[in-house]
């Protein structure tokens, strides 16, 4: 194969989604060099250990979410993450929370930092929506699944963050009593919200 072949080639597969991981060039045949200079010429990216895609363009506010949601695509943003990306709250990350299985091998990834939280069961799988970033689908907790979160992992974000979005959430009517209770449940964290939620409707 050509290097221009190469080049090319290289350069169609990591415009998917998912990007291209080094084993796929090997198996069509691409030499590493090909790799090598795309990314020295910036028309690719290195997403993680042998993950690679062409840069998003524009470049958003959210192009840590991007990359984190293509490097770990099981994975779903959650807590002060999905709060910024929800347009709630007042909290602005410098690492993007990410939920994965408790089972899951923790992401190696240098850039963006990664805040991982481990999930198990319902508490993973429901309230998962979908998000265009960039160009690129990620996932992401809902509002009322995010705002039950936040309650429960209080002590690692603070009391008054999770409050902050319960009260502008509810303000700009992000959520039902009815979602909210059944992630409550979810999430165990009924009697904890409680006397918030009983503030709230009063």
């Amino acid at each position: 194969m050509s290097p221009t072949t190469g080049l090319s080639r290289t350069l169609k597969l990591a415009r998917r989604r998912q990007g291209v991981r080094t084993r796929e060039l090997a198996k069509h045949g691409i030499h590493r060099q090909a790799l090598s200079r795309l990314v020295a010429s910036g028309r690719l990216e290195r997403v993680a250990r042998g993950l690679y895609r062409v840069p998003a363009s524009p470049m958003t506010e959210n192009h840590g979410l991007a990359l984190a949601s293509a490097a770990v695509p099981q994975g779903v943003i959650c807590l002060l993450s999905a709060l910024r990306l929800h347009g709630i709250g007042t909290q602005l990350p410098s690492q993007v929370w990410i939920a994965i299985d408790r089972r899951a091998r923790r992401p190696a990834l240098k850039y963006p930092p990664l805040r991982v939280v481990r999930y198990s069961g319902a508490a993973l799988t429901e309230g998962v929506r979908d998000h265009r970033v960039e160009g690129q689908t990620i996932r992401v907790y809902g509002v009322a699944k995010t705002l039950a979160d936040c309650f429960k992992y209080r002590n690692k974000i603070g009391l008054d963050v999770a409050l902050e979005a319960l009260r502008e959430a509810w303000r700009s009517r992000r959520f039902t009593m009815d979602e909210l209770d059944h992630y409550a449940g979810i999430c165990r964290v009924r009697r904890v919200m409680k006397p918030y939620l009983e503030a709230l409707a009063a």
